[in-house]
């Protein structure tokens, strides 16, 4: 079930989109500020944010350059052309103006939801010495090859993809669950331990940063 976030300050559109959405099968979070989202953001990754630009707070405009590899659709009644077009340079996915047709947004977001299903995984994946193959799902350190578990490749893919970025917990969680079903959140400090431990036995240094009461990072500074 694709997650959708809505970030809207005005609680009727707001509802109005959550409702149309969860009965179209999607689920739905919201928030009704910038600073709420980039909350919420720390800690879940949705497949796509539906997202205003007035909002108090932190405004939409200042948001978007912070969200990384998620689709964002600008909803705003902003209808200048120049600013849809710096928007959609800027990062957006795709522009919608209010008021606009439900059947309209929600075509949008399938669109959306099928490129990102349709994108092709990158083959190489490389970040301070490391190279993760996904075609042969090898990982090497430094030229050694690193023998890893499946849910600690899952793990390490997943940071990776988000270098020097913090991923909750949680979001660790959702993200492996499809390869490691059986992965929790206290199995999951096991995990990191242990790859923490083959990456520095490998490499000569840690790579893996815990952020207390978030989740991990993976920086060179570790």
């Amino acid at each position: 079930m694709p997650k959708i976030m809505v970030i809207d300050d005005d609680p009727h559109i707001s509802d109005m989109i959550t409702e149309a959405l969860r009965d179209e099968g999607y689920a739905v979070s919201q928030a009704y500020s910038g600073t709420e989202a980039q909350m919420l953001l720390s800690q879940t990754a949705p497949d796509l944010i539906l997202l205003d630009l007035m909002l108090p707070g932190l405004s939409g405009e200042e948001l978007l350059p912070k969200i990384k590899n998620i689709p964002v659709i600008v909803v705003s009644a902003k209808a200048d052309v120049s600013h849809k077009v710096g928007l959609l340079l800027g990062g957006a996915a795709d522009y919608i103006t209010k008021p606009f047709d439900m059947q309209e947004l929600m075509a949008r977001i399938a669109v959306q939801l099928r490129k990102v299903k349709a994108a092709p995984e990158k083959e190489l994946l490389t970040y301070g010495g490391m190279t993760m193959d996904s075609s042969s799902h090898t990982v090497t350190a430094d030229g050694r090859e690193i023998k890893l578990t499946r849910t600690e490749y899952a793990i390490l893919k997943l940071l990776m993809q988000n270098s020097e970025q913090v991923v909750a917990k949680l979001t660790i969680l959702e993200r492996i669950s499809d390869d490691t079903p059986d992965c929790t959140e206290d199995s999951l400090k096991i995990h990191v331990h242990n790859l923490r431990r083959k990456l520095k036995d490998a490499a000569g240094r840690d790579f893996i940063s815990a952020v207390w009461g978030i989740g991990y990072m993976l920086s060179d500074k570790a």
